[in-house]
């Protein structure tokens, strides 16, 4: 079969349009309404054209002809001149946050603000203390301490009873049970004696606390110091005020039937320590933290896999997931109990176990009854 013909499209068929020396019908159907232009005639000769007519230059006022003034060029705006805080001297900036800080903070801003300022360069320079242990107590007083004083004062509502019973300067060891799950406990203790005293508790932490990478520095930062005798004599023979909870994590993982009974107080280390610094012992009865995280279950078998004491389980958790691990908002109350004096023992009292066991019971039943009375004063478990 041979080449087909090619028609162009829009000639409807006759050859010799669409070729591009004119357009088609359909092109000329598509073009723009356009006015005919009129062909000339014929071409006019030199000799016909008119010259053109001058017009005389219309009369311009004398106000209108006088020179215009211009105000001064500007210089060309460069990418710094456009940026967020061009234009405006840094004295400006500086008076505009006084004045918010006047706003939100009342007459102290400048006194806070001065404050917060020195406390940065303190910071910066290097120009602050910390001990032996790592206490930093200008970081604890003002950040620790203020983050943790609305959760005891807002959350749990905490009452403070027999705060006169801890010596206001001198060492001294605090004794209290154990509970909650998740160790809150010794955080609120620490707030409120700071609050009611003005001392800082220096708490005796176990090895977990200290093998955990951002813990561990917070710990120490905070005051806390390895549950061994060698560090607790040390620091209640330079006068520090320690707080210890005997039941360790027996206490804080036990389940929710078993609230408020007190476990095994260990070997009575803590007595040994007291007894050969001569320091008194005050108990500590804490009720309220039982019911934070009602302990319902373990997972025994993970948690040995991650090497913890226990996986809790609770009403909330995991089934809520990490809205399971808000605390419940009971109420909680503390009572410091009337100090137990071991100065009057002899030397080698500490050496003596049955000395130290009997010490030890007294210790643990001095909070139990505690606990019992303060059970029995306790409206319910959130008022």
């Amino acid at each position: 079969m041979g080449d087909a013909e090619i028609i162009p499209i829009g000639t409807r068929g006759r050859p010799g349009r669409g070729t591009g020396k004119q357009p088609s019908t359909a092109a000329r159907d598509l073009a723009p309404n356009r006015k005919p232009v009129a062909k000339p005639t014929s071409r006019p000769t030199p000799a016909s054209r008119k010259p053109p007519v001058k017009k005389a230059p219309a009369q311009v006022p004398a106000a209108a002809t006088a020179p215009v003034e211009r105000p001064p060029a500007r210089p060309a705006t460069t990418t710094r001149d456009r940026g967020p805080l061009a234009g405006i001297p840094a004295g400006d900036w500086l008076a505009a946050f006084q004045h918010a800080a006047l706003e939100i903070f009342g007459d102290r801003a400048e006194m806070q603000l001065a404050r917060f300022l020195a406390f940065l360069r303190r910071r910066l320079t290097g120009d602050y203390v910390v001990d032996e242990y790592g206490f930093d107590q200008e970081v604890t007083q003002r950040f620790f301490m203020a983050a943790l004083r609305p959760i005891a004062e807002k959350w749990f509502r905490i009452e403070v009873r027999g705060a006169e019973n801890i010596p206001s300067e001198g060492g001294a060891l605090v004794v209290s049970n154990h509970s909650g799950t998740v160790p809150v406990d010794g955080l609120m203790t620490m707030v409120s004696i700071h609050d009611h005293t003005g001392r800082f508790l220096r708490p005796l932490g176990a090895d977990l606390v200290f093998s955990m990478p951002v813990v561990s520095t917070l710990a120490r930062k905070g005051g806390a110091t390895l549950a061994c005798n060698e560090d607790a004599e040390r620091m209640l023979s330079g006068g520090e005020l320690v707080g210890v909870w005997p039941e360790g994590f027996k206490g804080i993982g036990k389940p929710y039937a078993e609230r408020y009974k007190l476990q095994r107080f260990g070997r009575g280390g803590f007595v040994a320590a007291a007894l050969r610094t001569g320091v008194p012992i005050v108990p500590l009865s804490v009720v309220g933290a039982e019911e934070i995280y009602p302990l319902v279950g373990n997972v025994p078998s993970l948690a040995r896999l991650l090497g913890i004491p226990y996986i809790p389980i609770t009403p909330f958790f995991p089934l809520l997931g990490p809205l399971g691990l808000v605390p419940l908002p009971s109420k909680w109350l503390l009572e410091f109990g009337e100090p137990i004096r071991t100065d009057e023992y002899d030397a080698g009292a500490a050496d003596d176990p049955m000395l130290v066991f009997n010490v030890t019971d007294q210790v643990r039943e001095t909070i139990q009854q505690t606990l019992y009375s303060l059970l029995m004063q306790r409206q319910s478990v959130f008022s």
